[in-house]
């Protein structure tokens, strides 16, 4: 049963706060098929995100590229990076650790501008693949792995421990030799595409039209579509369907309305067609859906 309820704000961004004690450091175990829709949604969040994938295999969308992350490799995934995720495993559930980090936390202020900043802003860096069959990505796996551990075990000065490693994995991150750019045009293009999801997300309920959604992203009609399938994969209109979908789920799981209700309260104007879209998209229909969630809690 599905239980994991993964909570965004209205611009995608991630609310949980990532934190270990005293430390801006945060380690989870993820199992994908545990999260409420099956999948991890798109989000996105200050923090950088190193990914060990412990079983499995993964599919990753970051921003306009999908990443397929096997078992025993990982990635790392930069800081305000839009990115989702699958489960792409044939056979047991794809499973791994997601170590999150304040890229303030990395270093000393007077170090910060020189060793991380310039990794964080870069426009060339969405993410790098972490190959176990090299040194460096098979100690920086190690490294996460570790993390996790001295969360868990909480010895004496464990946050000493934690605190080393991390640095460790950086530095072996950017000693990988990558050459760095800062491209003005891609970093407006995220902040365009951010404003338009935030728009579609504070008035999803209300009749949406593709002019609307362009306006807030001050682009044209063919611009969004354009940006809307490079970095998303779909349409813009097909986005709003998806999301009222997505909103509905949590009517459903957190309320007694009726589907009828329901169905209007996220923007639809059909009770038959919503019900006809909620099952192509989760594969069952909205009561159903219900019982499901409610059986399971």
């Amino acid at each position: 049963m599905r239980t994991i309820k993964f909570d965004i704000d209205q611009q995608l961004k991630e609310m949980t706060e990532h934190r270990t004690d005293d430390l801006s450091i945060a380690c989870y175990k993820t199992t994908i098929s545990e999260h409420a829709q099956g999948y991890i949604p798109l989000h996105w969040h200050d923090e950088l995100q190193f990914v060990a994938v412990i079983q499995g295999e993964v599919l990753f969308h970051i921003n306009e590229q999908q990443v397929a992350v096997t078992e025993g490799n990982g990635v790392f995934i930069n800081s305000g990076m839009m990115h989702m995720a699958e489960d792409w495993s044939t056979g047991d559930p794809s499973i791994y650790l997601c170590l999150n980090v304040s890229p303030q936390s990395l270093a000393p202020a007077e170090l910060y501008m020189k060793y991380v900043h310039p990794y964080v802003t870069a426009t060339n860096l969405p993410y790098l693949m972490i190959e176990k069959s090299n040194s460096w990505g098979e100690q920086l796996l190690q490294n996460i792995a570790l993390v996790r551990q001295e969360i868990e075990e909480q010895a004496p000065y464990y946050e000493l421990n934690i605190a080393g490693a991390v640095l460790e994995i950086w530095k072996r991150l950017i000693m990988n030799g990558y050459s760095l750019e800062h491209n003005e045009t891609e970093m407006i293009r995220s902040k365009r595409m951010k404003h338009m999801l935030m728009w579609i997300h504070q008035n999803y309920a209300e009749p949406l039209r593709l002019d609307d959604i362009a306006k807030a992203g001050q682009l044209s009609r063919a611009e969004t579509c354009r940006n809307f399938q490079q970095i998303l994969r779909t349409t813009p209109m097909q986005y709003v369907l998806d999301y009222r979908i997505r909103k509905s789920t949590e009517l459903l799981r957190f309320s007694q309305r009726s589907v009828t209700e329901i169905a209007y309260e996220v923007g639809f104007n059909s009770t038959s067609y919503f019900i006809e879209q909620f099952r192509k998209m989760m594969k069952i229909t909205p009561l159903q859906y219900r019982r499901e969630e409610q059986k399971g809690s």
